[in-house]
């Protein structure tokens, strides 16, 4: 087994130690591990998307990173039926996308979002 070391912020740390005192965790790393087997689960199911497909796209990022998401918005038209923004809480937005089109596309569109490194959530359901 190896050990990585990780930097986050003193918020992110505080969210992470409670989740594993309420999820019943013994230690942050297995809380990470789960993490990680969760995020490594979807890939792989969202990795054999194949064809045309319906699918909502949901995301929740800073009102300061507007300018990445319309341009990424913009690059997508042609998938993108519907698209919602919602001021919530704390200077935060939530983005929902109704798309339809090629899955490689989709799954192109849903990579550029959560590598970015601006938004707090991004989360693909496939209908």
């Amino acid at each position: 087994m190896a050990i990585i070391s990780i930097s986050m912020s003193d918020d992110m740390l505080r969210e992470i130690d409670r989740l594993k005192n309420e999820l019943g965790f013994s230690a942050r790393s297995e809380l990470l591990r789960a993490g990680a087997r969760m995020l490594i689960a979807d890939r792989r199911e969202k990795a054999h998307l194949e064809g045309r497909i319906n699918a909502i796209l949901m995301l929740i990022h800073t009102q300061n990173v507007e300018d990445i998401v319309t341009d990424l918005k913009h690059r997508f038209e042609d998938i993108t039926n519907t698209q919602i923004h919602s001021h919530i809480r704390e200077g935060k937005c939530l983005e929902i996308f109704i798309l339809e089109g090629d899955a490689e596309r989709i799954k192109e569109m849903v990579h550029l979002f959560q590598t970015c490194g601006k938004m707090d959530y991004v989360k693909l359901i496939v209908a």
